[in-house]
């Protein structure tokens, strides 16, 4: 069972992480045409900072799932090391238990933000796209990023074949065991 939710998680956290790349590849093209159109042609576009701007905010979040997943927020373990195993046990615990709480935060304050787009009808001013656009990727991002930290807190860390195994992590994990 715990392999099969952390299967899970980590495709979800994939198809969000892969959002956020298709929406910074976006982002660059039509920051790059704004460039060109105001330099070049010198008819700058005025959609292009409104556009960029508002997208900046889902993809801050989409990966933070998988980023969890894959233990790539920095730690401070200078201290958290030198404790006995059992301690380091439920230091990590309760830093899972902060990561938690503190992404429940966001999800409330997003979550909330995104029904009040939603019942005002609020759009960008010059786009007039609707602000609940913008705010929908972020609150299932951070849903999945708590259900994820929810699961570590529960379970542990993911089963070790669930884990990254692209070309950097072997080189991180080689280094590590020298």
């Amino acid at each position: 069972m715990k392999t099969t939710i952390f299967q899970l998680l980590r495709t979800v956290s994939l198809a969000l992480l892969y959002v956020g790349a298709a929406i910074v590849v976006i982002q660059a093209a039509w920051i790059t045409y704004g460039v060109g159109v105001r330099y070049i042609l010198n008819s700058p576009d005025g959609m292009v900072t409104e556009a960029t701007a508002l997208l900046l905010v889902p993809v801050a979040f989409l990966g933070v799932s998988y980023a969890l997943l894959n233990h790539s927020y920095p730690k401070v373990s200078l201290i958290r090391d030198r404790l006995p195993k059992g301690i380091q046990f439920w230091v990590d615990k309760f830093n899972m238990l902060m990561m938690l709480l503190v992404g429940s935060f966001f999800l409330a304050a997003s979550g909330k933000a995104m029904f009040k787009s939603i019942d005002s009808g609020s759009a960008s001013e010059i786009l007039l796209w609707p602000r609940f656009y913008f705010w929908i990727p972020v609150v299932i991002a951070l849903l999945s990023f708590c259900i994820t930290a929810l699961c570590m807190l529960i379970f542990g860390d993911p089963p070790e074949e669930e884990k990254s195994t692209s070309p950097l992590d072997d080189d991180i994990r080689s280094q590590d065991a020298a």
